[in-house]
């Protein structure tokens, strides 16, 4: 590729990232909004906000690694020798880091000692995800264990256990959170048979944002001609698809299964019972 079409594609690629940077980070406020505007929480599953905080928490290390650590660029390019360079840009770290800042504002509101807020008494994690919450912390605690424990020469091997697998093991949290987060979420609505309380703003900048951040995917990896960009970032390639595809289904229950915003949503214990437990 010349010169012009080198500079072309990088531009691209920045314009891309940063798009589905700011899609994404906006897409963090109409729900804190709403519950401000209804001086509530009901309609929105406790489950979502909580594994939220910990999922990006686990995303802003991840980012800032890949960014800033020499050890974990170093074994990064040890094991993409084609394309050394990590697919992990700077919009992905501001991203992370305004998600752990509005993410913790969201799950604040349930405590109305702090907002004033009206909550239900039903309103409480759920035990699949307070377990998943503290089985991910227990996963990256126990790849930690396995790197410590080399000694001599595989301790400084980038192909064994090494410090990249417990950032990898720490992307695979966000991820998981991503995959459990709206599922609470979607069995609300469809209990109620209404979305009242749960913003669909968010969901269109949510899902713009997933097919940007794919776009930006497959057009770094494509530039570098070397697909391993895709399998080398598994978390950002994760986050995009999964978040699609939750998009669409809140995308459905909003537009087509419970259209009318209207309706009086059943009563509280029905409308606030999480998934399990």
């Amino acid at each position: 590729m010349g010169s012009q079409g080198e500079i072309f594609v990088k531009a691209l690629s920045r314009l891309l990232g940063w798009i589905y940077m700011l899609c994404w980070s906006a897409s963090f406020y109409p729900q804190p909004i709403l519950n401000w505007r209804r001086r509530s929480t009901q309609g929105l599953a406790i489950d979502f906000p909580t594994v939220n905080v910990l999922g990006f928490v686990c995303y802003a290390i991840y980012t800032s690694t890949f960014l800033y650590s020499p050890l974990i660029r170093e074994q990064y390019a040890a094991r993409h020798p084609i394309s050394p360079e990590p697919t992990v840009r700077f919009n992905d770290l501001a991203f992370a880091a305004h998600a752990v800042v509005l993410s913790s504002l969201t799950y604040s509101q349930f405590w109305p000692q702090i907002w004033g807020f009206k909550v239900s008494k039903f309103q409480r994690v759920s035990k699949p995800v307070s377990g998943i919450f503290w089985g991910s912390i227990a996963a990256v605690v126990l790849v930690m264990l396995l790197v410590t424990s080399q000694t001599g020469e595989d301790w400084h091997d980038p192909l064994t256990w090494a410090w990249i697998d417990v950032i990898y093991a720490i992307s695979y949290v966000k991820l998981v959170v991503t995959i459990v987060k709206y599922i609470p979420q979607a069995w609300v609505n469809y209990k109620r048979k209404s979305t009242v309380g749960w913003s669909i703003a968010q969901i269109l900048l949510d899902f713009t944002g997933g097919i940007l951040s794919i776009l930006q995917l497959v057009l770094d990896s494509a530039y570098q001609d070397d697909w391993s960009g895709i399998t080398g970032n598994p978390v950002k390639l994760g986050l995009g698809n999964v978040s699609i595809f939750f998009d669409l289904i809140f995308i459905l229950q909003h537009y087509v299964l419970y259209p009318n915003d209207d309706v009086v949503v059943k009563a509280d214990a029905d409308v606030s019972t999480p998934l399990l437990g």
